[in-house]
């Protein structure tokens, strides 16, 4: 029992941490525009931005004030590294099988 009670604190907190730096909260501005390893982090918890944004329209998945072409490149590759590796994982765990 007291596992459980651990357990489910410990991912609210992530949850809490992770959900800290939202694209679209006003931390990035026209003046400080996100940049590459921003656009990495967004890209990694693009998941929950989107299921925050159901519930606040502010929240967007994408910083609309970026740098350009460096946003988009960490953006991308860590939407891709993310999504991609789940899948190899679950290949290989199949195989094994």
């Amino acid at each position: 029992m007291r596992t459980k009670i651990i357990a489910i604190l410990l991912a609210l907190c992530t949850l809490f941490l992770l959900s800290s730096c939202l694209p679209g909260d006003g931390k990035n501005t026209v003046d400080r525009p996100a940049n590459f390893l921003t656009g990495i982090w967004h890209g990694w918890i693009a998941p929950i931005s989107l299921i925050v944004s159901i519930f606040n329209g502010k929240i967007r998945i994408y910083e609309v004030n970026n740098t350009g072409w460096w946003y988009d490149a960490g953006f991308y590759m860590a939407v891709i590294s993310g999504f991609g590796g789940l899948a190899v994982s679950r290949r290989k765990r199949r195989r094994e099988e």
